[in-house]
């Protein structure tokens, strides 16, 4: 996923891989002390609107963690403890293997109840899943697509079609059939597109704003790029739910100040702002200010996400590999750290898998300045017969990416390439990004891996093959369609023994940088900060978000 897609991984073992145990990896903290207060409001104020909240389709960071708050997912991690552990959630446990992790049964809870007062059934999840199928239900990620029975040819459930390799053999089970084993599927499921919806209440394409709850939360109101509003879900039970609370009346999220006024907001801590959060990252130009003031270090949330901010360079209009290998060298990646808020955002990256992956090799094959290798990339720039190039660049319309856009174009300045800088909608960047119809010669993205396993960072970020099969929503970002490479991913999501598959992942981040088709920039920490009248937000080390599942306002 990121920020706006992230990524997140931890150490897992293959026995509690196989098993559905505690995953291995980073640590939680709980802010404030006491028992959790009932009631009040608790407001988020995001720069941005999500990019969805709709199950199927959201795959941000942000859209997933308030979509926690609304829906259920078959698993989930509970992050209470010193270590995230894997548990069941609409399911009642993590899940049943068979068929050498080809088939996997989950069995609901009882008693799961919309907001209507009606029981969650196996049904329910089976048209959740399948709705994602549908051209219309974009953007999400692609696993169901790739590993149920069917899933390439399926077009989704609003024309009767069912997918036969999810079955309900009674309204409490279901069974998924998958076309490869799958070692590590029950921690897919705990992303929301594995969650129920009632094919009742379905608006399709415009079920953002409609999204029907069997959380803590449901939507009072949502009025996009501007406001949402949650409110207690009477028929939810706290007995049949073993992640959330339900200790605020009231969660509302504002969008549309800029991020830096947020955070002077917070900072100040009058008025609304005690009992207001941010979900999105704390600006570069006050980062440091407020990451080094012993003040704000109780309600300042500083999250290590071993994801990866990077700059995708598009093979397919950036042919010349010795071009793309100068852009590799040529990058000053001091400053554009220092656009993202310098060394508190994180270290500098020379790989896509970040450490703490599973999976990460340590390599270097550029410049081991951070600040670039010039000299070597004009002569890289000399064997590409010394072309005079101009590129594009999609970012986000918002300060920290424009001066990172302008510490590219500074750095590529240099060799030759003269770099326009498009500014995106920050609401829909990676809507317009990902559809293929809109391609830059270069692209900002960052990501985090879904679950714990390098499986959901390479094979996501460049599969060439999605380019034709998802042309709405490819990740693909690099255009990278490399036959060998589909083959390796192919080949490496078939083993079952973890040690020869994160060694084999290891190896092809090596050969995707060999190929230049991205340059990684900085291993990312992810900070935000809350007002003082906040309690019981806990660090997500999966999402790289301040958790709200147990979130209160102090009285």
């Amino acid at each position: 996923m990121t920020r706006s897609k992230r990524r997140i991984a931890l150490t897992a073992s293959a026995a509690a891989i196989a098993l559905g145990v505690t995953a291995c990896g980073g640590s939680s903290s709980t802010t404030g002390s006491g028992s959790p207060s009932k009631g009040g409001t608790l407001t988020i104020l995001n720069d941005a609107d999500y990019n969805h909240i709709d199950p199927q389709r959201t795959y941000t960071t942000e859209g997933s963690s308030m979509d926690y708050e609304i829906v259920r997912t078959l698993t989930a991690w509970d992050e209470t403890g010193a270590q995230p552990k894997l548990v069941g959630d609409l399911a009642t446990d993590t899940g049943t293997p068979s068929q050498g992790a080809t088939v996997w049964t989950y069995h609901l809870r009882h008693g799961v109840k919309w907001q209507d007062g009606t029981e969650v059934t196996a049904q329910d999840v089976k048209y959740g899943v399948e709705r994602a199928f549908s051209p219309d239900i974009n953007g999400g990620p692609p696993y169901a697509s790739q590993w149920l029975v069917g899933g390439a040819s399926y077009k989704g459930p609003f024309k009767g079609q069912q997918l036969s390799s999810i079955r309900t053999p009674d309204k409490y089970t279901l069974v998924f059939h998958l076309n490869q084993p799958v070692a590590d599927f029950n921690e897919t499921t705990t992303m929301t597109g594995w969650s129920a919806v009632p094919k009742a209440h379905d608006t399709g394409s415009t079920y953002d704003t409609h999204v029907w709850s069997d959380g803590p939360y449901m939507i009072k109101s949502y009025s996009k790029g501007k406001e949402l509003v949650l409110v207690r879900n009477k028929y939810w039970s706290r007995p049949t739910d073993p992640i959330r609370e339900q200790n605020v009346n009231e969660i509302d999220a504002k969008f549309g100040q800029d991020q830096a006024a947020i955070d002077q907001q917070l900072k100040s801590d009058g008025g609304t702002a005690q009992t207001s959060i941010t979900q999105t990252p704390i600006a570069g130009s006050d980062l440091t200010a407020i990451a080094n003031d012993p003040s704000l270090k109780s309600r300042y949330y500083k999250i290590a996400a071993p994801g990866i901010n990077y700059l995708a360079i598009n093979t397919g209009r950036v042919k010349d590999i010795r071009v793309r290998q100068a852009i590799e060298d040529a990058i000053d990646k001091t400053t554009v750290r220092g656009a993202f808020g310098g060394s508190a955002y994180g270290d500098y990256a020379t790989s896509m898998l970040a450490p703490g992956i599973d999976g990460h090799k340590n390599f270097n094959l550029y410049s081991s300045n951070p600040a670039g290798d010039i000299t070597k990339a004009k002569a890289l720039m000399k064997q590409a017969g010394d072309p005079k190039l101009t590129m594009s660049l999609a970012v986000e319309n918002i300060p920290t990416h424009e001066h990172f856009g302008d510490a590219v174009k500074t750095a590529l300045a240099k060799i030759g390439i003269t770099v326009n800088i498009s500014p995106l909608d920050k609401n829909n960047y990676f809507s317009i990004v990902d559809n293929v119809k809109n391609q830059y010669d270069l692209t900002w993205g960052d990501w985090i891996a879904d679950w714990p396993n390098a499986s959901t960072v390479l094979p996501t970020l460049f599969d060439g093959r999605q380019i034709k099969n998802l042309p709405q929503s490819n990740n693909d970002l690099s255009y990278l369609n490399d036959p060998k490479i589909n083959a390796q991913i192919d080949k490496i999501g078939k083993m079952t023994d973890i040690k020869q598959r994160n060694a084999a992942y290891g190896d092809l981040d090596e050969q995707i940088l060999k190929d230049a088709a991205v340059a990684p920039l900085m291993y990312m920490n992810f900070s935000d900060l809350g007002g003082s009248k906040v309690g019981g937000v806990i660090d997500d080390t999966i999402m790289a978000e301040p958790s709200l599942v147990h979130a209160y306002v102090k009285n």
